[in-house]
């Protein structure tokens, strides 16, 4: 029971980072107004932590390789909890980016290591479903943290949502310290071993997957407030339901896809992918009412909670020797296209719509949906011709 209470210990720390770091799609448009900035400019919110986390992930772990990892975890939750107090307090719209540069440092601090640590917390049999329950804490995120977060934005505020998390992290900081034991580096990652990973054709395919899915969904959930303002018009007190309805669907496809994707990983990423071209694709048509807005939403996060789970097995597939140095190509890549689907995504909201964003991002879903595919079929055509 020791081991799992520190599984859940990670995974609160996840949720808590994750959650801080899509707070902003939820009051995209609060915060804009507060600091009288367009929602492409505030989109920034969103584009700056992926940046940072893409960069942080190498250097924070390579950096600190040696040093015992509750120690590193405790160290990233406590500097989460100062970004959210910074956020709850800017007084003007370059504090808040500052407070977004720190959360970019913990992501790629936190995940990095968190994200591989189910081995080393809970028996042999049972590192599977521990890595499904840790990276359940992703569409938890959306189920709970960011349509509560809008909730209490609506109520009290867009500060005092920070404000919350600010308390939040603070209290997983204090459950890591006293749940988790002593975890000394095992695997020292050094850059070398990240450049050697980067030539194998496993990681590559890995790469390419994940730039395509995640361009596409944060180019369009990031804007999906707008959207469900300006094109379904829905009431700013019902986007929280609409968000919480996608955030549980999430939830249901993060637990489906730990069963698949140990068996079939390509089919279950190119499934995810479908699901997400498929609801872009057709928001712009049926997301003009709500309850075809609902029925997308519901489609989408579906196979969106699928999608972190089946890129992280794919890294660790093409490098199974090296568990930590894959975790963080995998946040490094997802960090980084998370940031430029929002950046990009943000260009296009300002110079055109809302539902032009949603039409390319489910072109760029079905070109990833083909590929993955693709290499399925390839996959199961050499097991069958091999002897």
């Amino acid at each position: 029971m020791t081991g799992w209470a520190a599984v859940l210990a990670v995974t609160m720390g996840i949720f808590s980072i994750v959650t801080t770091e899509i707070l902003p799609i939820g009051l995209l448009t609060s915060i804009g107004s507060g600091f009288a900035v367009s929602d492409g400019t505030a989109g920034l919110t969103m584009a700056l932590p992926g940046y940072l986390a893409a960069v942080a992930a190498p250097a924070v772990t390579v950096a600190t390789a040696r040093i015992d990892r509750r120690l590193m975890l405790c160290a990233c939750m406590f500097l989460l909890a100062s970004a959210n107090f910074v956020a709850a307090a800017a007084p003007g719209y370059w504090a808040m980016l500052l407070s977004r540069v720190l959360v970019g440092i913990v992501i790629g601090g936190f995940w990095s290591i968190g994200a591989g640590l189910a081995d080393r917390l809970v028996p042999g049999p049972s590192t599977r479903r521990a890595t499904v329950v840790i990276f359940s804490a992703v569409p938890l995120g959306s189920v709970l943290g960011v349509p509560l977060g809008t909730l209490i934005g609506d109520l009290a505020g867009w500060r005092a949502s920070f404000t919350v998390m600010g308390v939040l992290s603070t209290a997983v900081l204090v459950a890591l310290a006293v749940l988790l034991p002593p975890l000394p580096a095992e695997h020292v990652t050094r850059l070398a071993v990240l450049r050697g990973m980067t030539r194998n054709a496993g990681t590559r395919f890995a790469l390419l997957a994940t730039f395509l899915i995640v361009m596409a969904h944060f180019g369009a959930y990031t804007y999906v407030t707008p959207f469900l303002e300006r094109v379904t018009h829905v009431s700013s007190g019902m986007i929280t339901v609409f968000l919480l309805t996608y955030g549980v669907a999430g939830i249901l496809g993060n637990f489906l896809c730990g069963t698949a994707v140990a068996r079939h990983p390509y089919a279950a990423f190119g499934l995810a992918g479908a699901l997400i071209a498929f609801a872009t694709l057709a928001f712009p048509v049926l997301g003009r009412w709500d309850a075809g807005a609902v029925a997308l939403l519901i489609v989408w996060g579906v196979g969106y909670g699928a999608v972190p789970v089946c890129s992280q097995a794919l890294f660790v597939r093409a490098a199974p020797h090296a568990p930590e140095a894959a975790s963080v190509l995998f946040t490094a890549s997802f960090q980084a296209t998370l940031s430029t689907g929002a950046l990009a995504g943000g260009f296009v909201v300002d110079h055109t719509s809302p539902s032009t964003i949603m039409l390319l991002a489910g072109a760029t879903a079905s070109v990833m949906t083909m590929t993955v595919l693709s290499r399925s079929a390839r996959q199961r055509e050499s097991s069958v011709k091999r002897p």
